[in-house]
């Protein structure tokens, strides 16, 4: 579940030699397997174009050239670059492939039926131009099927982004460990489906290494995962408060209290003004609801400690008003969503002074309320992924931050970060955000820590979405948690 940088996997490399395993070894295990996916993909017999570049991405593909010829395969290999200029162990790997080499620039595409593309890896250092772009653009307007030796040409490893122009790959063959550009956007569309090859990297590496992105899957966070226990109760699991508003925007904050009800909350109660209460009394059965007109109301509500976790923000409006009631709630465990982000608009230093005091707090913007809360910050702003904004706004605001999107980051003050890849295209529909706020509220109510119960959320909110199906709608996605649970659980373990 580990993602390593560029620069890791460098490290793990070195690492992995220095301890006696030859880099020719890992070169030539790194070639077969991009050979064997290379041969799943097209017939023996079938036209195999290997693009190589000049450093040991292009090694790697002289070594699948050689492997798929041995194989009955009809290969050509065309180099960008000079075949003198080679060095180390891609020079070697160039010395074993007797065939004829191409120059890259200058390779035809036509009666080809499969692109092996080992021009350029996932340490691409700035962006494609010349003939190396125009080549990849060929390759890209041929439409022929690629797969890509590591990430697709032009992708950077690091952020996912396209440096120029990038390779449109069918699928792609990287080595130990994925890159966060594999999951990040657009990389994860360019690098199609993913194969993870052991290829000799030594594990133990990983302990000298130290990485702290993962991608989010439960066997990052099922440790702490509140399994229900035979002499549980509801109690014990938890009483959850969701934070109304008006009466024309209560549909948010019951979606979010459904959610953290299914989620596993044990009570949850809507604290709504007057004026919204009858509709959230027609609409609930199991969710209390309290009157609380401001927050003066919401203060006397929470005198009673066993309320325990908050969700503020789905509903419950923009402005001063929003932001008093978080103050008065600011010492439990929270969710922080929506209108409340919005709220603080450029006063992401106000916030975070808000929310020192509170023992676990998530919060969950998507890219517009992220960059409404961190105007004025092009720390946050700029940095160079979405990865890296989520890691320096989860700094800044010294809490969990889930940075939502196809490619949702979860990202702790403490630099560790999750990056899931499971959401379905029909996840994007009105009220999914306000779901997921529940789901992390429900598991910050059972006691699960705040960057694992984030991520939790994040992965069952895309689990969900799978299970619904197309055409869902955000309602679909209460309902469908109960199979995911089901097998989620039984994968955990029996329930005790």
């Amino acid at each position: 579940m580990e993602l390593l940088t560029p620069d890791e996997m460098s490290q793990a490399d070195r690492l992995t030699m220095e301890r006696g395993t030859p880099g020719l070894v890992l070169m030539e295990n790194a070639g077969a397997a991009v050979a064997r996916v290379a041969a799943q993909a097209s017939c023996v017999g079938s036209s195999v174009l290997v693009l190589c570049g000049p450093g040991n991405n292009g090694g790697d593909g002289f070594v699948a050239a050689r492997l798929l010829l041995e194989a009955g395969y009809r290969v050509r290999l065309a180099l960008l670059g000079r075949r003198e200029a080679l060095r180390g162990d891609a020079a070697a790997m160039a010395a074993r492939w007797a065939g004829a080499v191409e120059a890259a620039p200058e390779a035809s595409l036509d009666d080809v039926d499969l692109v092996i593309d080992a021009l350029f890896g996932a340490g691409l250092a700035r962006d494609l131009d010349g003939e190396a772009r125009e080549l990849v653009e060929r390759v890209n307007a041929s439409g022929r099927p690629v797969v890509a030796v590591d990430l697709p040409s032009g992708i950077d490893g690091a952020a996912g982004k396209v440096r120029g122009a990038a390779i449109r790959a069918r699928c792609s063959v990287t080595f130990f460990r994925p890159k966060p550009g594999h999951l990040l956007l657009p990389g994860r569309v360019h690098a199609g489906v993913l194969t993870v090859a052991d290829i000799g990297i030594r594990r133990d590496v990983l302990d000298v290494i130290r990485p702290c992105a993962f991608r989010n899957e439960p066997c990052l966070w099922q440790a702490h995962f509140p399994v229900p226990r035979i002499d549980g109760h509801k109690y014990s699991r938890g009483h959850l408060v969701a934070v109304s508003g008006p009466a024309q925007a209560t549909g948010a904050t019951r979606l979010a209290a459904r959610a953290a009800l299914r989620a596993g909350a044990g009570l949850v109660t809507v604290a709504s003004p007057m004026e919204a209460l009858p509709i959230h009394a027609a609409n609930l059965s199991a969710i209390m609801v309290r009157a609380v007109d401001d927050a003066e109301g919401l203060e006397r509500l929470l005198e009673d400690r066993r309320l325990s976790t908050v969700i503020i923000g789905p509903g419950v409006g923009v402005g001063q008003g929003a932001r008093d009631r978080l103050a008065v709630c600011a010492d439990r465990r929270l969710v922080i969503d929506a209108d409340l982000i919005t709220s603080f608009k450029g006063a992401a230093d106000e916030l975070a002074a808000q929310l020192a005091g509170a023992p676990a707090a998530v919060a969950t913007p998507h890219d517009g309320e992220f960059a409404r809360l961190f105007e004025g910050c092009p720390e946050v702003l700029d940095a160079p992924s979405k990865l890296e904004r989520a890691r320096a706004g989860a700094r800044r605001l010294g809490i969990v931050l889930v940075l939502k999107g196809a490619d949702t980051v979860v990202a702790a003050p403490d630099g560790r970060a999750s990056i899931a890849d499971n959401a379905p295209p029909w996840l994007a529909t009105a009220g999914a955000g306000d779901v997921l706020s529940g789901i992390v509220g429900g598991l910050l109510a059972q006691g699960m820590p705040p960057f694992e119960a984030a991520s939790a959320a994040v992965w069952l909110h895309g689990e969900a979405a799978r299970e619904a199906g197309p055409g869902l709608v955000a309602d679909d996605l209460i309902e469908a948690l109960r199979p995911v649970y089901a097998r989620l659980f039984a994968e955990i373990g029996p329930v005790n």
